[in-house]
């Protein structure tokens, strides 16, 4: 695995240091996948889940738009993978789903989190809402929940890799 994650700076100011643990599990993410075909990224490794990074990638990829294009900027942003017929369809890739049109979902959301982003206060409220949280929710608080949505996902995803191919990382 060859992405380069970069620690965020242990003396940085706050916003700094939230958007720093964002991008560094944003790329550790990327990190567990790198190197796999998109069969094995597809794969779920720890039966009898249905996870496989791919699903995961995906899943941030709704994360993403969820939290930082509906809730923060209070955009009409429709789902990308899921839908009445299947409510978790981020976690179910097809054979015909590839790791470049994932990856580059995922970049286009990242991207447009950090459009919504630029120059907002992190004491700034979102201007929309989430299904499980009605109240407006401050941009730090989102940071926050990003970081710790990243970080558990990482989990899974070392988990996978390493039943995948053997490798594991930190």
């Amino acid at each position: 695995m060859t992405t380069e994650r970069t620690e965020p700076a242990q003396n940085a100011d706050e916003r700094s240091m939230l958007e720093g643990w964002l991008d560094y599990h944003r790329d550790t993410l990327a990190w567990k996948c790198a190197g796999l075909t998109d069969e094995q990224l597809r794969t779920a490794s720890v039966p009898p889940s249905d996870l496989s990074l791919m699903g995961l990638v995906r899943h941030m990829a709704e994360v993403e738009r969820s939290w930082f294009r509906r809730v923060f900027a209070g955009e009409d942003a429709g789902p990308l993978y899921y839908g009445d017929a299947d409510p978790d369809g981020e976690f179910h890739p097809g054979e015909a789903d590839t790791w470049k049109d994932a990856y580059e979902t995922w970049q286009t959301e990242i991207a447009a989190a950090r459009r919504n982003t630029a120059g907002a206060a992190l004491d700034d409220l979102s201007l929309g809402r989430h299904h499980s949280h009605p109240q407006p929710c401050s941009l730090r608080w989102i940071y926050t929940h990003m970081i710790e949505e990243y970080a558990r996902h990482n989990g899974h995803a070392d988990l996978l890799r390493q039943r995948i191919d053997g490798v594991t990382g930190e």
